[in-house]
């Protein structure tokens, strides 16, 4: 089949981006398509060095660096791209490239991190974090959202089926669009990361210093806790506040090259995490290293932390409150208990690459077989019988 992918944009390579890589790993003759590429060459490695066919956002004045500012036009950019020769489309989208406008002899599944963030139930999160609660922007902006939420319920049509990363976002999906998902959990490269059993006596905290991650929150949990130790490796818009708040036991290292975050992973007695997220790859990697997680109990470390008292060998620790407090009580309670480094590098290895180019390749399988059956039962001729 003649196979094309589509990806929202291409300017880095973060998560989504290794899905990505998973998918043209599966796909090698595959057309690429985005709206925009702007990667370094360094970075191109993970599209096989492919040409990118983009949009004309492309060429738009300052794309580069502000393409996100073109956001109430990637609905219109992303239909003009014509995909009208491919037999198969997927889509690996968190904005708009499930958008693509496909016929109906064609097979669009879409992979999905999530219905468009800020134009859903997120969207009053988005205006308080970018100011733009009140005032004329403020309302502007809600008509721009308005309208791309409208555009994102209506293109869900034209989507054969849906792909989740977690059953979170699948009722996220259901939610949005009324649409019943199948969840395949993203590629976490475990192999990249070895058990180390021994543990030593500080916390790690590792992420984009954004306000969603919350590491702010976690830095003054830890800075009413002098006798606790907590290294935060990343960097960000946030990070000159998040220094303001950090305590003499607190080390901001800003950011790190992967050696550096990964044995900090292996030696840590356990890792941080209060955002709400949709999946949550670093947690997995931490449970890799052998490293228990605590973290915030809700979103996608529901799926990916076993917690405490809830499962049989469990990997982490939940708190069910984006606070200092709840955090500060959760490390309270962390400390008498005892997490295997077994069990964690165990339950990481169900998330591994292997394991998803498998799910992934049997459900599109599955689903091909399903519309060939049907268009062949199609084409079987009705015998009609006279009876005298």
């Amino acid at each position: 089949m003649k196979t094309a992918i589509i990806h929202d944009w291409l300017v880095v390579y973060n998560g989504a981006e290794k899905v990505l890589e998973e998918l043209i790993n599966m796909f090698p003759q595959a057309d690429l398509f985005s709206t925009v590429e702007f990667l370094k060459d360094k970075d191109r490695h993970f599209i096989r060095n492919k040409e990118v066919k983009t949009t004309f956002i492309q060429k738009l004045p300052f794309s580069k660096s502000k393409y996100r500012v073109y956001l109430p036009l990637m609905p219109l950019a992303i239909e003009q791209l014509d995909l009208s020769s491919y037999d198969l489309i997927i889509s690996s989208s968190h904005a708009v490239a499930k958008g693509i406008i496909t016929g109906p002899d064609q097979v669009h599944i879409s992979y999905v991190y999530s219905p468009i963030r800020y134009a859903w139930d997120l969207q009053h999160q988005y205006l308080k974090e970018s100011g733009l609660e009140r005032g004329v922007k403020s309302w502007i902006t809600r008509y721009l959202l308005h309208k791309v939420r409208n555009w994102d319920y209506r293109t869900a049509n034209g989507v054969d089926f849906f792909m989740s990363v977690s059953d979170f976002i699948g009722r996220r999906i259901w939610k949005a669009y009324r649409r019943d998902s199948h969840t395949v959990y993203p590629p976490v490269d475990v192999s990249a990361f070895t058990l180390h059993e021994q543990k030593e006596d500080f916390y790690l905290t590792a992420s984009r210093m954004v306000p969603y991650k919350k590491m702010d929150m976690i830095v003054d949990a830890f800075s009413d806790m002098p006798d606790k130790k907590l290294i935060v490796i990343g960097d960000g818009p946030d990070m000159k506040k998040i220094k303001a708040k950090a305590g003499s036991n607190v080390v901001i290292m800003g950011y790190q090259p992967f050696e550096v975050l990964r044995n900090h992973m292996q030696r840590a007695k356990a890792f941080i995490f209060a955002a709400e997220e949709d999946f949550g790859i670093t947690p997995l990697e931490a449970q890799a290293c052998g490293t228990p997680v605590i973290a915030y109990g809700k979103g996608g470390s529901l799926e990916t932390v076993k917690g405490f008292n809830e499962r049989s060998k469990p990997t982490g620790l939940f708190f069910y409150e984006q606070s200092a407090e709840a955090i500060k009580r959760a490390i309270s309670q962390f400390e008498g208990l005892y997490f295997n480094p077994h069990d964690c590098r165990e339950h990481s290895l169900l998330f591994s690459k292997e394991r998803f180019r498998r799910e992934f390749k049997q459900f599109i399988d599955e689903k091909l077989w399903e519309i060939s059956l049907k268009k062949s039962m199609n084409d079987i001729p009705l015998k009609v019988t006279k009876h005298v």
